[in-house]
């Protein structure tokens, strides 16, 4: 069956090449008047490809009464209300997997980053400080006999405990409930977990379930000493309370790849020497981001053919139509 496509703003050219060769693509963000097309030609429109660039929420779906799937670039698909999609027969798809190993690989690299300043000490010698001040000062943190409390075991946070285990660092964990598949300790409340532990990575994703789930109690509870990892989505973490924690020395440091409201950084985080930041560069390769642009063409292309889609979210289980 063909099923016309809406690409609403730009993706990266694997995808728009993928879908132009159905014949069957409209890409709203080139057309010169997009209101007049989406007016005369919304009925006709059966999939969606977008990538966490707009809100796709019941409101906009809705106007498409044909509409039959989305696919999401991207593991995480809190800017789509798969939710509300599912109550209305439409199937949302993301990209897992594909990215698994290169996000664990960023987590450990921001971890190492942080717990032993090693941004800092790249700006102290490129300050020319080694020459004129001496060695960059011994850290005040490492890796050695530490323990590592995971926000939500899926497969990256797996991919990340398993290099943690290498680095031999304690692992325990706190996700909506306890896992058969894994031996590590479980924490049912998350701020119990931050007591006990001298790191929290965070993978958790976004959306309102998980929106401020580590607040001021949960940063005071990992204490003066304790280092925030987000790696995640930036809205799991109250940005505002954080903030305060580390500029009134309620937790020692943190390392963000993901902020609340990207590309937009706080200030007061930028101006921080205790930070390490980087810009939402998790899955940020090549060779991930060609895997994870040919899923969504293949998500697309599998629902034309009248097959069941890859990789389907929880929310919305294909049902052949």
């Amino acid at each position: 069956m063909a099923t016309e496509i809406l690409m609403p703003k730009p993706m990266m050219p694997l995808i728009m090449d993928g879908l132009k060769a159905t014949g069957h693509l409209h890409c709203l963000w080139g057309m010169a008047d997009p209101e007049t097309f989406l007016r005369e030609n919304a009925s006709k429109i059966g999939a969606i490809a977008t990538g966490g660039h707009i809100k796709v929420d019941g409101a906009y779906m809705s106007q498409f009464p044909n509409l039959k799937i989305v696919a999401n670039f991207g593991v995480g698909y809190d800017t789509v209300d798969a939710a509300w999609a599912g109550q209305h027969g439409i199937i949302v798809s993301n990209t897992p997997d594909v990215l698994t190993e290169e996000v664990a690989d960023t987590a450990l690299g921001l971890l190492i980053m942080t717990m032993r300043e090693l941004s800092q000490s790249e700006r102290y010698l490129r300050a020319g400080l080694w020459a004129s001040k001496g060695p960059y000062p011994l850290t005040h943190n490492t890796l050695r006999g530490k323990t590592v409390g995971i926000l939500a075991l899926g497969r990256i946070g797996k991919a990340i405990a398993t290099r943690c285990e290498a680095f031999g660092l304690k692992i325990v964990y706190h996700g909506r409930n306890p896992q058969k598949d894994v031996s590590y300790p479980y924490y049912p409340k998350l701020v119990d977990m931050a007591k006990d532990v001298d790191i929290l990575l965070s993978v958790a994703p976004g959306g309102s379930a998980t929106f401020h789930t580590i607040n001021a109690e949960v940063l005071a509870a990992l204490g003066p000493k304790g280092v925030l990892i987000n790696i995640g989505r930036g809205s799991v973490v109250d940005e505002k309370a954080l903030i305060k924690a580390l500029h009134d020395k309620v937790i020692f440091s943190a390392g963000l790849d993901v902020f609340e409201d990207e590309p937009n950084v706080p200030a007061e985080l930028i101006a921080m020497d205790n930070v390490v930041l980087l810009p939402h560069v998790g899955s940020a390769s090549h060779h991930t981001r060609n895997l994870m642009g040919q899923l969504v063409v293949d998500n697309i292309l599998a629902f034309q053919a009248g097959r069941a889609p890859i990789t389907p979210v929880v929310e919305t289980p294909y049902v052949k139509w």
